[in-house]
C-alpha cells in the first residue's frame, strides 16, 4: 500500500442528487417537491403546524408556577462538608463561605448564596458564612463547637453611569 494508492472503498462516497436538471433526470421541473404549495417553496420549517387545527402545544393546559421573587440557593448537606474536610479538600481552621465551598466542588449556582442543610453528621468544629441554614444544621454545628453567622447579600448596586448622573443632578440641586 502506497499514499498515493489510498482511496475510498467502491460506493462509500454517494454524490449528491442534483434536482432541476431536466426531465431526463427523474428530478426535473419540480425538483421532487410536488406541486405548489407552501411546502414546495424554500425556506418552510412548519413544526408543530397541524393545518389550522389548533396545536397540540397550545391546547394543552399551563401548568405550575414560576415565582419572579424567588431565591436561588447552592445547597450543602453537612455530611459533604465533614467529608470535604476529612479528604482535605476544605480547610477547617478558616471560615467556609460560597467561594470555598465552590473551590471543594460542594456547590455550583447559587446566585443568592448557600443554604446549610443538616443531613448527615459532623465532628469538625467549623465557622461558616452562609446565606441561610437550617435548624438541624445550626444545632449540629453549634454542638461540634463551631458557628454559623448569616450572611445576607447586599442588593445589586445600579450602573455607574446612572449613579454618576444622578449624583450631578442632586449636586446641581
Amino acid at each position: 500500500m502506497k499514499l498515493n494508492e489510498i482511496k475510498d472503498n467502491e460506493g462509500a462516497r454517494k454524490s449528491r442528487t442534483r434536482v432541476g436538471r431536466g426531465l431526463g433526470s427523474g428530478k426535473g421541473k419540480t425538483g421532487g417537491r410536488g406541486m405548489k404549495g407552501q411546502k414546495s417553496r424554500s425556506g418552510v420549517a412548519i413544526k408543530g403546524f397541524e393545518g389550522g387545527q389548533m396545536p397540540l402545544h397550545m391546547r394543552l393546559p399551563k401548568r405550575g408556577f414560576n415565582n419572579p421573587f424567588g431565591k436561588d440557593y447552592a445547597i450543602v448537606n453537612l455530611g459533604a462538608v465533614q467529608k470535604a474536610v476529612d479528604a482535605k479538600k476544605l480547610d477547617a481552621k478558616k471560615t467556609i463561605d460560597q467561594a470555598a465551598l465552590k473551590a471543594a466542588n460542594l456547590v455550583r449556582g447559587g446566585k443568592d448564596g448557600v443554604r446549610l442543610l443538616g443531613k448527615g453528621e459532623i465532628s469538625a468544629k467549623l465557622n461558616f458564612a452562609v446565606a441561610g441554614a437550617s435548624k438541624s444544621a445550626l444545632e449540629a454545628v453549634e454542638k461540634a463547637g463551631g458557628k454559623v453567622e448569616i450572611v445576607v447579600r447586599a442588593p445589586k448596586v445600579e450602573k455607574p453611569a446612572k449613579a454618576a448622573k444622578k449624583a450631578d443632578a442632586e449636586k446641581a440641586e
